[in-house]
């Protein structure tokens, strides 16, 4: 007993006790800022490989985060334009909100007037989730199952990952969803009891990635039910994944 707590007293606490303030240690990059600065948008555009950058009609340049792969290189290229900073919290309930503007440098919030009241009541103290990987790269996968480690502990919450759809609240997707997955998508979704919830977790299950527009895609999945939480990022990180599905049942 003695040797035990040696132990825990030479290692300390191995979680990190709040998830909503720590800093991401490490090189990673997070929310990017746009200046007002003037380079050449068509240069720019031309940078990203998945058309996440665009121009309005002012000529003013934004990212849309759930098409960015995060590679860093539009702000390689321009520095004085795009920054990347180290803000996690990337999660929001409208797809709309995940563009980022020029000249706007604040948090994302999600929009609570979009949040069904059910989830508030019913998933508020605990959250059973079914992942699916509809032909995703592992990436994102790894890192949902890093959100039930000793170092974010996701489960303090309520928070937790089941093996079948019959006992989950909801189901995680990700991956662009090829062909092949659609169907099994679908009967995993029908499996879970109502009221039920879904969230796209990366990239790739947002938006599809690099591979929009291959014919070896089936996402017409999601254009037959409400998406209640978009988590971008290539892959996710975890923090940004557990704040925001902390933000989406937590009510304020």
């Amino acid at each position: 007993m003695l040797k035990n707590i040696n132990i825990l007293l030479h290692q300390g606490k191995q979680f990190i006790r709040d998830v909503r303030t720590v800093e991401v240690p490490g090189v990673f990059r997070g929310r990017p800022v746009i200046s007002a600065n003037k380079v050449d948008a068509e240069s720019l555009m031309e940078i990203c490989p998945t058309d996440a950058i665009a121009t309005d009609p002012s000529g003013k340049i934004s990212i849309d985060l759930g098409k960015c792969t995060f590679c860093g290189e539009c702000a390689f290229a321009f520095p004085n334009k795009i920054r990347f900073t180290k803000d996690y919290k990337l999660a929001h309930n409208l797809r709309e909100g995940l563009i980022v503007k020029e000249g706007i440098d604040e948090e994302f919030k999600l929009d609570p007037t979009l949040i069904r009241e059910e989830i508030y009541k019913y998933f508020g103290g605990s959250l059973k989730l079914r992942q699916v990987s509809a032909a995703g790269d592992n990436s994102c996968e790894l890192e949902l199952n890093a959100c039930g480690n000793v170092n974010f502990d996701m489960g303090r919450f309520g928070i937790e990952f089941v093996a079948s759809p019959r006992h989950a609240d909801g189901v995680v997707i990700t991956g662009p969803i090829s062909e092949n997955m659609a169907e099994p998508l679908q009967i995993c979704y029908d499996a879970i009891p109502h009221p039920k919830l879904i969230i796209l977790a990366g990239t790739d299950a947002i938006s599809g990635g690099i591979f929009l527009g291959s014919k070896a895609l089936d996402r017409s999945f999601l254009n037959n039910y409400k998406i209640d939480l978009y988590v971008p990022g290539n892959p996710i990180h975890p923090l940004t994944f557990i704040n925001g599905v902390l933000d989406l049942i937590k009510k304020r």
